[in-house]
């Protein structure tokens, strides 16, 4: 039932309008030519569990792995993306668009689909050690600067 829901919601995400301005809602933040869903999140970590945090950065790897198969079928393979070097541009001050620039804070990479002239992409995000593991979803019609 998880995958049915999530792949229904990366499907509503592809067909909704984007917003003139920034907004954010529960598990959906979108702007101008963006949405970032999330799909799923984890609890919370402290310092003594790195062992258990380790463990569900697996699982929510391979769950972002076995949803991005089921999109293969759909849409072939996907590319790759390693956002490191969009943030090694933010931080040498260099101005990237969104959502590239957040995700590149807290999301290490993406399979990323080109799709009726939007990009889909998959990736497993992090805003700190501490704080839980999000799979999401991310539409948008900018380009991967």
């Amino acid at each position: 039932m998880t995958t049915t829901r999530h792949l229904a919601t990366i499907d509503l995400l592809r067909t909704r309008a984007f917003p003139a301005r920034p907004e954010a809602s529960g598990p959906l933040d979108s702007g101008p030519g963006h949405h970032i869903g999330t799909l799923a999140t984890s609890e919370d970590f402290w310092e003594d569990e790195d062992n258990r945090s380790l463990l569900v950065l697996e699982r929510y790897e391979a769950d972002r792995d076995g949803l991005a198969a089921l999109l293969t079928v759909r849409w072939g393979p996907p590319r790759t993306l390693s956002l490191w070097y969009v943030l090694e541009r933010l931080i040498d001050d260099e101005e990237m668009p969104e959502p590239w620039a957040a995700l590149s804070c807290h999301t290490p990479d993406l399979r990323l689909w080109r799709v009726d002239g939007r990009w889909i992409g998959l990736g497993v995000s992090q805003h700190d050690k501490e704080l839980p593991y999000e799979l999401l979803a991310v539409i948008t019609e900018v380009d991967p600067p």
